[in-house]
């Protein structure tokens, strides 16, 4: 039976587990590593990672690699979260890896996190149709993800991770009470982000995810007579914060049995979690113990057994369609550009060449091509561009992302030039995929251009100098045809062929 392992480089501390696997049953744990390198320390307080907890991170992961090679690891995969993100010195750090451990680290953004967290998550609790929201409190980051049916609908990072916050109010602090008041107050403004993710939907179940969550159940345990510690109520999450501010933290370590480097940021995660709970109105917190790395194991187990890579592109569409809801968009006109902007490109494929992946690029862009309205109708292409850079999707890459981005903005208007920012960060093979996408989408949108679902088909007829549209609705379509007329210059600048509507 082959064994796999995953390695998360946190900001805390860095994590091994390794697992037999069969294709039928899954990862069988078989180990666990921690190694308290907190990384977070440096970047977040200086922006770099010093030569000497360089050196300690490079001999924590020599020893977890001693531990892979004594179970005989086949296949393994490295992460890195918001420390490793942030360091002025990434790359000098991650390329020292490669050379000294022969580790390849994959730095990955925050929706990413997220996703393996959901991962880890929906194997271990039964979430079926509920809206569930996940709350990972890592030592860099927060990240507060939507899930219902099995899947993510919405995720979104916050920088207070109990690391992070400890390096910002450090030295400010005169004892734990006050210092758990500044938490309070650096925490207060997270009301109005959460109210955006959760808008007036019910959250049926949270589940909290990270170490210190994990430390707070087993606190709620030991120290406030509670039942198990696999659910934290919030009315106890409240007693344990006032214990945690009038504990100091030597007797954190000696009165409690914490270790030193969770008896100084378990107070801090106990604040953020609290303020969570009580904006999202649950009762309690389910505390399932898993995280990134166990999201590792099952995403290489599935690109093993399951004959996909890992990714979650079939989560995209739903998380785009999240994002238009919040930005108000037409969800009408966005469903009508999804569906002929996927027919166009299925009946264009011996043009583009693109395969199963870039019609979920396409689709994704079609749906909120118009989302920059938000902001402003007048050049609000150029605003979807901004909120499609800078919001996650889930199940999208940051590639992918920027694709997206870069489609949805030459959705109208200019044709995409080396110039333009955006367009000019994509490398050569991702601009060509974008010119390709861009051309259907323009076309696709020109077919709605009234909003008003009149065009519900066509045919596509190519030959070596022209492509001859018929369009299928209800009217005479002459202001579609007109804007068809209009919109058709990128697809014929690209694609050298003359498009004749009729």
């Amino acid at each position: 039976m082959p064994a796999i392992a995953g390695i998360d480089i946190g900001s805390n501390a860095m994590r091994l587990i390794v697992a037999n696997v069969d294709q039928k049953k899954g990862p069988d744990v078989v180990e666990r590593a921690r190694e308290p390198v907190r990384l977070g320390q440096d970047v977040f307080s200086q922006g770099s990672i010093s030569e000497k907890l360089a050196d300690q991170a490079i001999k924590a992961l020599e020893r977890f690699k001693g531990v892979m090679n004594r179970y005989g690891v086949v296949v393994s995969k490295v992460v890195a979260t918001s420390a490793l993100r942030e360091a002025t010195n990434r790359v000098q750090f991650v390329g020292a890896v490669g050379k000294k451990v022969g580790m390849e680290i994959n730095v990955i953004g925050g929706a990413e996190e997220a996703r393996l967290v959901h991962l880890a998550v929906k194997d271990k609790v039964k979430l079926g149709q509920k809206l569930a929201l996940l709350v990972d409190v890592g030592g860099g980051s927060v990240e507060l993800t939507l899930a219902k049916n099995g899947r993510m609908i919405s995720t979104a990072g916050f920088d207070l991770g109990s690391v992070r916050l400890l390096c910002a109010l450090k030295g400010k602090k005169q004892d734990e009470r006050e210092f758990g008041q500044m938490v309070q107050e650096y925490v207060g403004g997270l009301k109005k982000d959460l109210k955006k993710e959760i808008g007036s939907q019910k959250i049926d179940v949270c589940a909290g995810t990270g170490g210190n969550i994990e430390s707070l159940g087993e606190l709620c345990r030991e120290t406030l007579g509670a039942d198990k510690n696999d659910v934290v109520s919030v009315e106890n999450l409240g007693a344990l914060v006032k214990k945690l501010q009038a504990t100091s933290y030597e007797d954190r370590i000696r009165g409690m049995g914490l270790r030193p480097d969770r008896a100084d940021v378990i107070l801090p995660a106990a604040i953020v979690l609290l303020r969570i709970a009580k904006l999202a109105e649950v009762d309690e917190i389910l505390v399932p113990c898993v995280g990134v790395r166990e999201g590792l194991l099952l995403d290489i187990w599935a690109g093993l057994y399951a004959g996909g890579d890992g990714t979650a592109l079939e989560q995209a569409l739903d998380s785009a369609r999240h994002m238009g809801r919040k930005y108000s968009y037409d969800e009408a006109h966005g469903e009508t550009v999804l569906k002929l902007s996927g027919a166009l490109f299925d009946a264009t494929k011996e043009l583009h060449k693109l395969g199963p992946e870039h019609r979920v690029l396409l689709e994704v862009a079609a749906i909120l091509h118009d989302v920059g309205s938000f902001i402003g109708v007048s050049r609000h292409h150029k605003h979807t561009f901004y909120l499609l850079s800078n919001t996650p999707i889930v199940g999208l890459d940051r590639n992918q992302q920027a694709i997206v981005a870069n489609v949805a903005r030459y959705h109208r208007m200019a044709t995409p030039n080396v110039r333009h920012e955006g367009y000019a960060d994509l490398q050569p093979k991702s601009r060509m995929i974008t010119l390709k996408l861009a051309a259907l989408l323009r076309l696709a949108d020109a077919m709605d251009t009234e909003h008003d679902g009149l065009v519900t088909g066509f045919t596509l007829d190519l030959s070596k100098t022209k492509a001859v549209l018929r369009l299928r609705g209800n009217g005479d379509m002459l202001i579609e045809k007109w804007k068809l007329a209009k919109k058709c210059d990128l697809f014929e600048e690209f694609y050298q062929l003359k498009l004749v509507i009729e």
